[in-house]
């Protein structure tokens, strides 16, 4: 069986509802931090002023005010000890919040069960109805599901992780594509009273990942879980496995079927942050198109020879392996990771090296102009012109984008930061598109 330290897969979890939010007297609490990002749901636009509460419980612990990029301040909260998300069989890893929204204008939001692990940032996103968009005064109430790893949902269903392609008389994909946006169902696929949602790709694998393995586990682990997500998800859509069933949606939100995406989940930086720098790879086998349908299990629950075991992937990452490593661990050794062609939804591609200062032409140019759209919405980005020259100004405004949106603040614009700079300026472009 190809399943690392599957002498524990027969271990018991206990009752989940026994065990409590905080640690037990013999270890001693850690502290993790949460920043809440307070958005429009008319586009990416920020909603300044905006009064987050923080409760455990019942007792809030703090109130803060979101700045003018719409965000509150990172605050620092007490936490589960980090060895509590490093094995399975140990209490609850991570510690549970309440966050409370409210701003002029806006329909208030409450998210329950909001997860904070040890020294991890954990961002929470919310988007705010207007109420001339929503109609309601009413508080909208979303709870978040507990993390894969710790409770109990149904096992993946087992599928052949390459799929046939035939004539349809549809379109049929030559190459893959990263997609602008995917369509999520909320639910199994006979659910015809489930929810659809469009979801941004990139958003989308930053949701599961955070929702399915323990942000605090080492870096090559993270890597080897998030392109096996991307893989299956991107195999959904080259394959528009649902879209030829007769559905209108690209992948489910149930595990049995698909991966464990939820609505208002917390995501956290590290997850965020690998995705952005990896979100256009994927897996392969020699001489097959289509991203693989890379599927996994928790290997501790459940155990699945042959696919990858998200425990299992943490050990061996503590042992050293490395990211591909620990794929073809799990895969075989004639699994490796792709690159897509092709990116939708976005401006211009990457010119393929990093803008600095001293760079000049076209595509620092291009950059430019949308970092001064970006501005607009984001004033707390120093607005520049766009001269094709990467001079100091540049370089401020490329250090405060990052800083606003969680990547590397180095002033330089890499992989990562030009595609986020696309996808904002896509975003907050469409404003006057929408209105």
């Amino acid at each position: 069986m190809n399943d690392f330290y599957s002498d524990q897969e027969s271990s018991s979890r206990g009752d989940i509802t026994s065990l409590q939010n905080a640690s037990s007297p013999q270890d001693p609490p850690s502290q993790g931090t949460l920043r809440v990002d307070v958005i429009s749901s008319i586009a990416i636009q920020p909603v300044t002023n905006a009064a987050v509460r923080i409760y455990n419980g019942t007792d809030l612990m703090e109130e803060v005010r979101t700045n003018i990029s719409g965000q509150s301040e990172t605050l620092t909260l007490e936490t589960p000890p980090s060895a509590y998300s490093m094995e399975p069989d140990q209490p609850q890893p991570y510690a549970l919040y309440t966050i409370q929204v409210e701003a002029d204008g806006y329909r208030p939001v409450e998210i329950v069960d909001v997860e904070v692990f040890p020294d991890e940032l954990a961002i929470q996103p919310v988007v705010m109805q207007p109420l001339e968009v929503s109609g309601e005064a009413e508080e909208e109430n979303i709870v978040v599901p507990p993390n894969t790893l710790w409770s109990d949902f149904p096992p993946k269903i087992a599928e052949d992780e390459i799929k046939p392609l035939t004539e349809s008389g549809e379109i049929v994909l030559s190459r893959v594509v990263i997609p602008e946006y995917i369509v999520v169902h909320d639910g199994a696929p006979s659910d015809s009273g489930a929810k659809d949602y469009y979801v941004r790709y990139r958003d989308y694998v930053k949701n599961v990942a955070s929702g399915e393995i323990y942000s605090t586990w080492p870096d090559a682990a993270l890597r080897a879980n998030i392109l096996a997500i991307m893989s299956f998800a991107l195999n959904r859509v080259y394959t528009e496995w649902y879209r030829n069933k007769g559905y209108t949606f690209t992948i489910t939100s149930s595990t049995a079927f698909d991966q464990k995406w939820s609505y208002g989940r917390t995501i956290y930086s590290s997850i965020s942050q690998i995705v952005d720098e990896m979100f256009n790879n994927y897996l392969s086998r020699p001489n097959v198109v289509q991203p693989i349908l890379a599927q996994y299990c928790d290997g501790q629950q459940t155990s699945c020879s042959g696919w990858l075991s998200q425990w299992g992937s943490k050990y061996l990452a503590d042992q050293g392996y490395s990211t591909i490593q620990i794929l073809r661990y799990y895969y075989g050794s004639s699994m490796y990771i792709n690159t897509a062609e092709e990116i939708s939804g976005v401006p211009a591609s990457w010119p393929g090296k990093n803008l600095s200062v001293g760079s000049t032409g076209s595509k620092v140019r291009q950059m430019q102009e949308q970092l001064a759209v970006i501005s607009r919405s984001y004033p707390a980005i120093p607005t520049i012109s766009a001269d094709g020259i990467f001079g100091s100004r540049t370089k401020a405004a490329v250090q405060e984008f990052q800083r606003v949106f969680d990547l590397p603040v180095s002033g330089i614009v890499d992989f990562p930061t030009w595609y986020k700079i696309s996808q904002i300026y896509v975003g907050v472009s469409r404003i006057g598109e929408l209105s």
